[in-house]
């Protein structure tokens, strides 16, 4: 599906109406785009489009009342920021933040946002993220290609916006790709004993790259100095001491969805940054303005219609 450029208009987001159309099904999910007409007004260097993204975000689908999922990302802490300002001025009333990281935490509170933190029982009405890349026919989403810090959990980030009854990516038109490339994220277990791992690791890193042989490197992400097959000789462990392999794609990867059930099938593969959600609303920012892409399933659709 092919962006379309919108004009920008001086109008605030909320006065413009919305003109959804559907445009195709796929893998059981329907499609469907709405064009925006966006301000121009807000910045003048390249982050004004992304922050009316943010904008648009918490006034379309943010209500008094809501948990919401908080995300990581620049997109995400322009709105984090906006909700907060919301709060403070009484736009929006008793709404509760559940962060996908302890950066976006801390934007939320310092933003004024009270917040709760993730549990197995955590009740989440709607979510908000960053993505890396969108799938243009499946809004599938890649998360976790930028270098984690100590703070940042794949694991927490995906839990959120799996339990949230509605969510929305926030992206600049570069991410939303008809061809996915770049990699993939991989979570693996650790095992105490360093010389057992290194052994169980290595395996586990060749059968990985054996799934997608001639097609894909499987690097082990360092924690300092270059990324390669040993990561180093500090390799990253995540804040639930897990390694993370980058499963580099050398040519256009065909479905995200089948590689995300072949990594599921790996015994020892804890997690992985591909998020299939449904349904998922994508805001696409570009210089010309905003436009929205939504998916809902075919059986959703059709009770919608009955």
């Amino acid at each position: 599906m092919a962006l379309t450029s919108i004009p920008l208009l001086s109008s605030p987001l909320s006065s413009i109406p919305h003109r959804p159309f559907i445009t195709f099904k796929n893998n059981n999910r329907r499609i469907s785009k709405t064009m925006i007409r966006a301000s121009s007004s807000t910045l003048s260097d390249g982050s004004s489009v992304l922050l009316q993204a943010a904008q648009h975000t918490v006034d379309t689908y943010v209500r008094s009342g809501m948990v919401v999922g908080l995300g990581s990302g620049k997109a995400s802490a322009m709105a984090i920021q906006y909700l907060g300002r919301q709060l403070r001025t009484g736009a929006l009333k008793d709404i509760v933040g559940i962060p996908t990281s302890i950066a976006s935490a801390s934007e939320a509170a310092t933003a004024g946002i009270p917040l709760d933190q993730y549990e197995d029982t955590s009740q989440i009405d709607f979510a908000f993220d960053d993505a890396d890349i969108i799938e243009e026919q499946t809004l599938i989403a890649i998360i976790g290609r930028r270098q984690p810090k100590g703070d940042e959990s794949i694991i927490q980030e995906k839990s959120v916006l799996n339990t949230a009854g509605k969510l929305v990516f926030m992206i600049s038109e570069n991410q939303y790709k008809g061809v996915v490339d770049g990699s993939i994220p991989v979570l693996i277990q650790t095992i105490e004993n360093y010389i057992y791992f290194r052994l169980i690791g290595w395996k586990l890193q060749e059968e990985i790259d054996d799934m997608f042989l001639g097609d894909a490197e499987v690097w082990r992400r360092p924690s300092i100095g270059y990324a390669g097959p040993l990561g180093g000789d500090f390799p990253l462990v995540t804040r639930e001491g897990h390694h993370v392999l980058d499963v580099i794609f050398t040519s256009p990867i065909p479905r995200l969805a089948e590689v995300a059930q072949s990594l599921d099938n790996v015994d020892g593969v804890v997690a992985h940054g591909v998020v299939s959600k449904s349904p998922c609303t994508v805001v696409i920012a570009s210089e010309s303005g905003l436009s929205t892409i939504d998916n809902i399933s075919t059986n959703a659709a059709e009770g919608l219609q009955s």
